[in-house]
């Protein structure tokens, strides 16, 4: 069962000046794709919920790379995107 209506993306502001302008193109596509047929479609199905100081986000797994964003209504609030390594640094700084 996924999300009713359509859900808005709205992205933290370091998302598009830092963490988007770090991927390689091959994964800017593989994240972008992602976005557009996981995320907007069902992002309670494919996203997992989060612990510890990010309780409340959920993450959407790329390969190594992480997605960490929040439902708030119909919007999907995307607060950090990187390395699975150190995302969620980053994440914990933003929220």
């Amino acid at each position: 069962m996924g999300q009713k209506g359509k859900l808005n993306i709205k992205y933290h502001p370091k998302v598009k000046s830092e963490d988007i302008p770090r991927l390689s193109s091959n994964i800017t596509v593989r994240i972008e794709n992602s976005i557009k047929n996981r995320l907007i479609v069902n992002p309670i199905k494919y996203g997992f919920y989060l612990r510890g100081s990010l309780k409340g986000y959920r993450k959407l797994r790329v390969g190594d790379w992480r997605i960490i964003y929040r439902i708030v209504d119909k919007e999907i609030r995307i607060i950090a995107i990187g390395n699975r390594k150190d995302v969620y640094k980053f994440a914990n700084i933003r929220k």
